[in-house]
């Protein structure tokens, strides 16, 4: 350890980087730094031949300078001194060279850290001091030794001389050989040196862990045997770096796919770096190979990957979500107007309920995509499950050769769920039993109550639930897949984008369910979904319950971006005897609000769209509507059926909430709610 704080003279005309420079050294724990700056060579190199540094840090781009010509000034000016580079990625090359030319390293400007830097400065300070006194220590030993020829006849004593500083000197270099071990053992990167055979001379502890072989077999092997390397692509071998230094002369670099296989037959990924090792003569005496393990940070890289792909898709299903419901919001209330003048029993009638049955499952397309790409949070109400069941199975696509049987228990509790996501867990789960039956079979679909007491065998999942199993008579699930059947994009299936599984497991936990697994291979798969029993009874809806308003009449504000949107919501409110109003966005709502309120004929209720795109959205206009009337009544409306505001309104402020698309029952039955509250 260096007790004095290190001197480092940094030439960079960069402000910026020169003080996150400062801040890197600044936060050393170990070694204090005294950092001094110059943002012209010439001014620079003044200051070098005035004061004492311990370390130069160079930019080889300047204002007064550039290229390998900023380099050799200074090193013409400070040979003394360590000089590391700090370059970007287009000029890597001049910096390669400039360590040829006597640079201890270099940096490179985008992938520098504070660790980094001073781990550079560190080593330079070192092996430049290391290089001095091997250097010294070599030359005045040659010295000696001729002394010592020139005088062995003259006089005996001076033989015992030269034997004593012989041993001084043997003793220094000992001495610096040890602080080299300790050095070598203390950094966390391997290293392997190699004579100009290839055959390995030196390894430090990392090297040992990372290879799989220990320093004293590995000694006198070839580089090759000990240190193997394939492409990460295509498994083929890899050129040797060692072979190819000794023959270029110049520091090599492995390939970004470069797999190292490890002695026990273990695959990693490594970064490393050949350098040559130039005696006095620049004659190749060795190479040195600095490398490590960032097989962790490969898999950090793909799952950052993973990750861009599903914010994505959440992106694009965010504005599907938002064209699509919107379009859908007007076919269901022109569906539901036109059901209205209809007899139940008119053929008609049946066409447009199957038609408003398919308008929600393409609502639930998009819900299911917004969930997982955005873990968006269930809209929920209390449903029926049996009939959850039987609208799931009715819209599965399946197999001819695939039978369904549906057993549920009598008087099944009824469940507060979002009924899009959680039929779309049990198509899920259909399609995942069909494709495990190739040559066709039976599916099992049963629902029963179960009450979870004993705390020893589920405490995390105590009370009423609903058990809803599906089993199938597939081939089952191997042992070795079990535990990552739930993963995202783990699949079995060629083709398959294996988010089905990972989507059923997200939608169950975010409606504080649980899901369980049985199997045999080769007689079939149960899943076991538990959904939390509702505490209330289920309220039936019949489908022409339209809520009339009072008497007194009542006027609604309501606020789309969409022409169409407002005025199908609108004539639904009208036809029930509403006077109805409409805005564009929240500017326009807040504008109209404000002026039937000083005209002494306020708006009553108000229904805002949450996202207007260009504009005032729902709940940035609740904001202003608050400060001109704290009592405003306000219900918030979206496509975007995941956004935080839409399963948790009350929280930001707003009365009710109701997802596009919704039928005439649903938006009448908010809206009387809200009104009398």
């Amino acid at each position: 350890m260096i007790n004095n704080p290190i001197r480092v003279f940094l030439i960079e005309d960069d402000h910026r980087y020169a003080d996150l420079i400062g801040m890197f050294l600044a936060r050393g724990r170990d070694t204090q730094f005294e950092l001094e700056r110059s943002d012209r060579l010439l001014t620079g190199l003044d200051r070098l031949r005035e004061e004492e540094f311990d370390l130069v840090l160079l930019d080889l781009n300047l204002p007064d300078s550039g290229g390998l010509e900023t380099f050799l000034q200074t090193y013409k000016q400070v040979p003394q001194l360590p000089i590391i580079i700090l370059t970007g990625n287009d000029d890597e090359t001049l910096a390669v060279k400039a360590v040829h030319m006597g640079a201890q390293d270099y940096l490179v400007k985008g992938d520098a850290n504070g660790e980094h830097l001073i781990r550079s400065i560190r080593y330079a300070i070192e092996r430049k001091r290391s290089e001095e006194l091997l250097r010294k220590a070599h030359d005045e030993l040659e010295n000696r030794v001729e002394e010592r020829t020139r005088k062995l006849r003259e006089i005996n004593e001076s033989l015992k001389r030269e034997i004593a500083e012989r041993k001084r000197i043997e003793e220094a270099l000992a001495a610096e050989k040890e602080r080299l071990t300790v050095t070598l053992r203390s950094i966390s990167d391997g290293v392997i040196a190699t004579d100009t055979e290839g055959r390995i001379v030196l390894m430090n502890k990392v090297a040992e862990q990372i290879t799989g072989w220990q320093r004293e077999e590995a000694m006198g092997r070839s580089f090759a045997e000990v240190f193997s390397i394939i492409k990460g692509q295509n498994g083929e071998a890899s050129e040797n770096p060692v072979e190819r230094t000794i023959q270029m002369d110049q520091i090599v670099y492995l390939p970004k796919d470069a797999v190292l296989v490890a002695r026990d037959g273990g695959q990693k990924f490594v970064s490393a770096t050949s350098s040559p090792i130039h005696d006095r003569d620049s004659n190749i005496v060795g190479v040195v190979l600095v490398f490590r393990d960032i097989t962790e940070r490969m898999k950090i890289e793909e799952e950052l990957l993973k990750a861009q792909k599903l914010e994505s898709i959440g992106v694009l299903a965010g504005g599907l979500a938002h064209d699509f419901n919107n379009l859908l919001t007007v076919m269901l209330g022109n569906i539901s107007l036109s059901k209205v003048h209809l007899d139940t029993e008119d053929k008609i009638y049946a066409r447009l309920s199957e038609a408003e049955k398919a308008c929600f499952r393409a609502r639930d397309l998009t819900k299911q995509l917004l969930t997982f790409s955005k873990g968006g949070a269930p809209v929920k109400k209390i449903t029926s499950v049996i009939n959850l069941l039987r609208e799931s199975i009715d819209f599965t696509p399946y197999d001819p050769a695939v039978r369904y049987e549906l057993s549920v228990e009598e008087e099944l509790w009824p469940a507060e769920i979002d009924e899009g996501q959680i039929i779309q867990v049990i198509k899920n789960l259909l399609l995942n039993a069909e494709e495990s039956m190739p040559d066709g079979g039976l599916i099992k679909i049963s629902a029963q109550n179960i009450t979870n007491e004993d705390r020893t065998v589920n405490p995390d999942h105590l009370g009423r639930y609903i058990k809803i199993t599906i089993q199938d008579q597939g081939v089952g699930i191997s042992e070795e897949h079990l535990s990552k059947i739930f993963d995202p994009y783990f699949t079995t299936k060629k083709g398959a984008g294996g988010l089905g599984l990972a989507v059923v497991y997200s939608i169950i936990r975010n409606h504080n369910g649980y899901v369980e697994v049985e199997t045999d291979k080769g007689t079939g798969t149960k899943f076991h979904i538990y959904l939390q029993a509702s505490v209330q009874e289920l309220q039936i809806n019949e489908d022409n319950l339209f809520v009339k308003p009072p008497v007194v009449k009542r006027k609604v504000l309501i606020m789309d971006d969409e022409e169409i949107v407002r005025e199908a919501s609108g004539e639904v409110l009208g036809m029930l005897g509403y006077e109805v109003d409409y805005a564009g966005d929240g500017k326009e709502a807040i504008q109209k609000y404000r002026s039937a309120k000083e005209a002494g004929e306020p708006f009553n209720l108000v229904i805002m769209d949450l996202t207007v795109p260009g504009g005032m959205g729902g709940k940035e206009a609740l904001e202003g509507l608050r400060s001109i009337d704290p009592d405003v009544k306000a219900i918030v409306s979206s496509g975007y059926s995941n956004d935080p505001v839409m399963s948790d309104y009350r929280k930001y402020g707003f009365n009710g909430v109701v997802a596009k698309p919704y039928k005439i029952e649903e938006l009448t039955k908010v809206v009387k709610a809200v009104m009398e509250n």
